[in-house]
């Protein structure tokens, strides 16, 4: 039987590169995608891509170009700035990834016959007025605040996705990804995450925006990339929730830190940002009925891993 090749767009990301581990392990070939906009080559020199090396290739290319030359069985559609401050500096081309980057995606598929994985965010429902956020709420996005060229560049990315799946019958999967940590994020990267993380290894305060009381719900990246797979190889083609449903403040967040770190790092606090969601919790039951999934692992032992990959980072630096 031959080979599966699937090729990931954003491969050099954080999550992009998780996940092109875990289809080399499935016996995959892959071919990671990236323009390093905001995915780093470095993501792509752990143990696991030396020892598939044979199966695996990395092309530096931008998908809002044509993707001639490229065959695939799957194609994972991962290419996007992902934290506020990339997207909101790359904003216009954040919003041509979303559009004529998923098309051309979309057509390497039409083409190929291939399967297409597009992720999604939770972005999607903006600063919810449902709680917790269901796969038929639609939203509540400032269509033109400061993060809706994210926001909307995935809401239209969706809509182009079910577009090829109802007018060429190209087989789709939307996974809507909740807050992901986990080695491989970016210090700078501006999400809650590796900036506690990062405050707290130099010893400086660690920062919340507005008062502490906005919720959000953290999912290892571990358990992401098994529902991702999962819904990879499914028949569902609506939406899906990916993330875990254990939900708690930023100032709870910014005291596990604390405690996990040993720091005595001060507790700061700034105004929010506009339109900076105030709730955010999946209801992943169509995830736990469709694809038997559910997160396994707990905050605080991805936190330690976690941690050990940035401190690792410092020490090498």
């Amino acid at each position: 039987m031959s080979l599966k090749t699937s090729l990931v767009a954003g491969g050099a990301g954080f999550v992009g590169s998780h996940l092109c581990e875990a289809l080399l392990k499935k016996g995959h070939r892959v071919i990671a995608v990236d323009s390093l906009i905001s995915g780093r080559r470095s993501n792509l020199d752990s143990p696991i891509f030396k020892r598939y090396a044979k199966r695996f290739r990395f092309i530096k290319r931008d998908i809002i170009q044509p993707l001639t030359g490229l065959r695939a069985d799957y194609v994972f559609s991962f290419a996007s700035p992902a934290s506020p401050p990339h997207y909101q500096k790359h904003a216009i081309y954040t919003l041509r990834t979303g559009s004529e980057g998923t098309r051309n995606l979309l057509e390497l598929a039409k083409r190929c016959g291939a399967r297409v994985l597009h992720a999604s965010t939770s972005e999607v429902y903006g600063d919810p007025k449902v709680h917790p956020q269901r796969e038929d709420y639609w939203g509540h996005v400032n269509p033109i605040g400061i993060r809706s060229c994210y926001d909307e560049s995935k809401r239209y990315a969706e809509a182009m996705t079910m577009a090829f799946h109802r007018k060429h019958g190209v087989r789709t999967n939307i996974a809507r990804i909740f807050n992901t940590y986990g080695p491989r994020m970016a210090l700078n990267d501006g999400r809650v995450v590796p900036a506690f993380i990062d405050q707290a290894l130099r010893g400086d305060a660690l920062t919340i925006f507005g008062d502490g009381s906005q919720t959000r719900s953290f999912c290892y990246v571990s358990d992401l990339v098994d529902g991702l797979v999962r819904l990879g190889n499914s028949d569902e083609r609506f939406p899906v929730n990916l993330g875990n449903p254990v939900e708690m403040t930023i100032s709870e967040f910014a005291e596990r830190i604390q405690r996990l770190m040993g720091t005595q790092s001060p507790i700061v606090y700034k105004n929010l940002p506009s339109d900076d969601p105030k709730q955010r919790k999946p209801d992943i039951a169509k995830a736990a009925r469709v694809l038997g999934w559910a997160p396994k692992v707990n905050l605080e032992d991805g936190l330690r891993e976690t941690v050990a990959y940035f401190k690792s980072r410092a020490a090498t630096a």
